[in-house]
């Protein structure tokens, strides 16, 4: 009982500062990425926390695969370098004996993937590209970037604002261009705000301006002045994102049998099982020998992950296209790291017998 809680205790300790380490760096460039799209006028500034939040549920199943497989090779490694192992091997104790603190510290974790690949990340990324789509519907006069040019949401209409009230609902110095009718028309107004009618209609409404007219191939054009000029914004409905794979519930996927569907799958149940194994994987490899480095031992460990990770990707890749079934593109993969397993413990308990005979 000392042994496993000392044990569970290290695993623990260690896990927690490599998914702090991970989150921070996940959650840093995904907005780094988002504040570049807020910057050039793409999303709304209010929206990056928001996707930043589905962003992060995204990926999270993968940190907390790379964070349980770290956690227990560094924690193993280091029994290695400080001669604990010397002593675990010479009481009589077994490398299989690591297998059940192991399983018991990932059993949280496991749970936790589980929900969170097949229910809480398509639910992300479906709230993600519902929330887009919201933000990509919404008035002229809220999505102008000042000092930018933005395309309205009809792709008739192009603004251009030179400053922006702090809620949006006043803008100056305003520049629209928009077609209508075959005739090129230019509207210049010193302010502008936004306006809904009584049947719900919204509006653009400019102030103090001019508008000019020209029908493009002829020398013929209008000169209007305004002091007051409503555009009517065409707004749609907002409308359901369309749904893929990646954005598809649990059961409505399963119930899908197209190759995409099927794709998804795998990966949604590939990375759960994935986890499991790469637990049992890191016990082996965590080999170190006190007297030499251990960068073979760490290259080794992320070569295992990485070609794990990158066979996983391809047997959906193969499965979306049609190349193998369902069941093959499924069991290939996690029953081919699932024989290297046993392979990897035998090799390393007959070198551990191995040295003890040669000491006798």
């Amino acid at each position: 009982m000392v042994f496993l809680r000392a044990a569970r205790r290290e695993f623990t300790h260690t896990a927690a500062g490599i998914f702090v380490a991970l989150f921070a760096i996940m959650v840093t460039t995904q907005m780094i990425r988002l504040l570049g799209q807020a910057a050039s006028g793409r999303i709304a500034p209010e929206a990056v926390a928001a996707l930043l939040g589905f962003a992060a549920l995204n990926y999270l199943p993968i940190l907390l695969s790379i964070t349980l497989f770290i956690s227990i090779l560094l924690s193993l490694s280091r029994s290695y370098r400080d001669s604990e192992m010397v002593v675990w091997f010479s009481s009589g104790l077994p490398l299989t004996a690591w297998i059940r603190p192991v399983l018991l510290f990932t059993f949280p974790f496991l749970l936790g993937i589980v929900v969170l690949s097949l229910f809480l990340s398509p639910w992300a990324l479906s709230m993600s590209a519902e929330y887009r789509e919201r933000l990509s519907l919404k008035s002229d006069a809220s999505q102008v970037s000042p000092g930018s040019f933005k395309e309205a949401s009809s792709q008739d209409r192009v603004v251009f604002v030179e400053a922006v009230s702090e809620d949006a609902s006043f803008v100056r110095n305003v520049f629209v261009s928009s077609m209508q009718h075959g005739r090129l028309g230019v509207v210049m107004a010193a302010t502008g705000r936004q306006e809904i009618a009584q049947n719900g209609d919204r509006f653009l409404v400019l102030e103090n301006g001019r508008r000019y007219e020209v029908e493009p191939g002829t020398p013929e054009f209008r000169i209007l002045e305004f002091e007051k000029y409503a555009i009517r914004v065409q707004e749609q409905a907002p409308g359901n994102p369309e749904k893929t794979p990646r954005t598809m519930p649990l059961l409505d996927l399963l119930r899908d049998d197209s190759d995409g569907c099927r794709a998804e799958a795998v990966w949604r149940f590939g990375v759960p099982i994935s986890a499991l194994v790469l637990a049992l994987i890191a016990i082996p490899l965590s080999f170190v020998n006190p007297r030499a480095g251990r960068s073979v031992n760490m290259l080794m460990a992320i070569f295992t992950y990485m070609i794990y990770n990158n066979l996983l990707s391809v047997s959906q890749a193969w499965v979306a296209q049609g190349k193998i079934s369902f069941a093959l593109g499924f069991c290939a993969v996690h029953g081919l790291m699932l024989l290297i397993l046993p392979l990897l413990f035998a090799r390393r308990i007959f070198v551990f017998s191995f040295l003890r005979l040669a000491r006798t």
